[in-house]
């Protein structure tokens, strides 16, 4: 199968896969304590440590056994994992989470990523070994609660680490779960537990504990803004994957009916909950009927016009203390199922809602995390890479465009300079879902680290020998 018909087929299973319902997973696994779960996060940072002192000294062949049942533990749940996630948090979809599980199974990547680099010469041999911080705190998200568990786990584990999340409330029982999988992989391969453990009932409070213990060498957080600042503003080593709202730009040199069905694909994929999904639309006004067309007509979206807009605006958004923010009751939700909330009854084949407005508009601004998409049109190319810099916010994490101008391509990459940026692909080519490279759910723009892997969970230690073991 060349290139071309994966990426086809990958876009066909986006597309057409069966989403159940969200109802509970009808054997849905007992999650008490044990297993990784603990009643305090004292309790389970204690536990943490002692698992990482014996983990520590393991081989990497051995870390790699672990990763590998963790995989397959993956693979047998990630139906289970999929529907309890949907059910718990009301957002997204069965069918796509299913393919996030597996795509965390497949492509993050482990102990490879743990490289030492050596010179040798007159004076001797010098090495710099990747070695583990100690115990990770981790905070994760209701967007993708197991998947990143897993995720970080592999990673961190893979690099001589024990990790403890603080998992977001609202998804805390399918975080444990995923905590409590990791486990049993371990034990299984003739391990043992707490390489990974959680609180049972996450809180602010187990959160600040977690910040402020002098036994966490390693933050690292996966969530909204407020999270990341509070990682930075720790006084600890942080990683921190933070908003996004990236813009995807269209241009008159564009294969437009692709470029729609990419669009789509992407905003859609778990009702667009993925930081890197493509929020919202610039498009050169040449071209910029065209791709509405292929987006309303091949594409399931519902157009909306006028006072619609406004009332869209009134019911997806709520004001707090001043400003407005995203009504969580419609984070993730089908748009079938936002448009009611409207007065709109439409097919649930619809999978997208598009409107027409300005730079400035509020559902343009906002990152709204559901597949609704502003357009923006513009005049060129170049307002076009201004308008999406601007919308992007400095957030420096997605941006993605659709061109076959290699130079406007170029002009777009620097100026937003993204730790993605897609071009001509649905965004989640962006972590190796129909696109090259190793997935991962922690895409730390706010420090730098990029997409993670385990390498970016290790400390850098120098050994030198001088005046021996050079045998040129």
């Amino acid at each position: 199968m060349n290139e071309i018909e994966l990426k086809q087929v990958v876009e066909e299973v986006v597309r057409k896969l069966g989403v159940p319902s969200a109802t509970a997973p009808k054997t849905a696994p007992t999650i008490g304590l044990g297993q990784g779960v603990f009643e305090s996060m004292d309790e389970a940072i204690t536990a943490a440590k002692a698992a990482q002192e014996d983990l520590h000294m393991m081989p990497l062949e051995f870390r790699e056994k672990i990763i590998a049942r963790i995989r397959e533990k993956i693979m047998a749940n990630k139906e289970t994992l999929a529907k309890m996630a949907v059910h718990e948090t009301g957002m997204g979809k069965i069918g796509h989470k299913i393919l996030k599980h597996e795509l965390t199974a497949k492509k993050t990547p482990g102990t490879e990523c743990i490289k030492t680099r050596a010179w040798s010469g007159d004076q001797g041999l010098t090495v710099i070994e990747s070695g583990p911080f100690g115990v990770v705190g981790a905070i994760t998200p209701s967007t993708n609660p197991s998947e990143t568990v897993f995720c970080n786990a592999i990673g961190m584990i893979a690099a001589g680490n024990t990790v403890v999340f603080n998992s977001h409330p609202n998804a805390a029982r399918t975080s444990n779960f995923a905590v409590q999988l990791v486990n049993e992989a371990a034990v299984e391969v003739g391990g043992f537990e707490n390489l990974a453990t959680s609180v049972l009932k996450p809180t602010v409070e187990s959160g600040n504990t977690l910040f402020k213990h002098p036994d966490i060498q390693l933050l690292v957080a996966t969530g909204g803004p407020g999270v990341v600042k509070a990682i930075l503003q720790s006084g600890k080593r942080g990683i921190a994957a933070g908003a996004g709202n990236p813009p995807v730009l269209v241009d008159e040199t564009a294969n437009i009916k692709k470029a729609a069905a990419d669009i789509i694909n992407g905003a859609t994929f778990d009702n667009n909950l993925p930081c890197i999904a493509e929020k919202e639309v610039i498009v050169v006004n040449e071209v910029a009927d065209e791709l509405i067309h292929y987006m309303t007509s091949e594409n399931d979206c519902y157009m909306l016009k006028g006072e619609q807009i406004e009332k869209l605006a009134q019911t997806i958004l709520v004001e707090k203390n001043g400003h407005y923010i995203v009504n969580r009751d419609y984070v993730g939700r089908d748009a079938h199922v936002i448009l009611k909330g409207i007065g709109i009854e439409a097919p649930e084949s619809i999978r997208c809602i598009i409107f027409e407005a300005s730079k400035e508009h509020i559902l343009v601004v906002e990152e709204l995390m559901m597949p609704v998409l502003g357009i923006v049109r513009v005049a060129n190319v170049d307002e076009g890479i201004a308008v999406a810099k601007v919308l992007e916010g400095g957030n420096r994490h997605s941006a993605h465009m659709h061109s076959s101008n290699v130079y406007n391509l170029t002009k777009y990459g620097r100026a937003l300079d993204t730790a993605i940026f897609v071009k001509n692909a649905p965004s989640y080519a962006g972590i190796g879902f129909g696109g090259e490279g190793f997935a991962t759910f922690t895409i730390a723009s706010k420090t730098g680290e990029g997409l993670t892997n385990a390498a970016s969970f290790t400390k850098s230690r120098r050994c030198v020998m001088a005046d021996a073991l050079y045998i040129r």
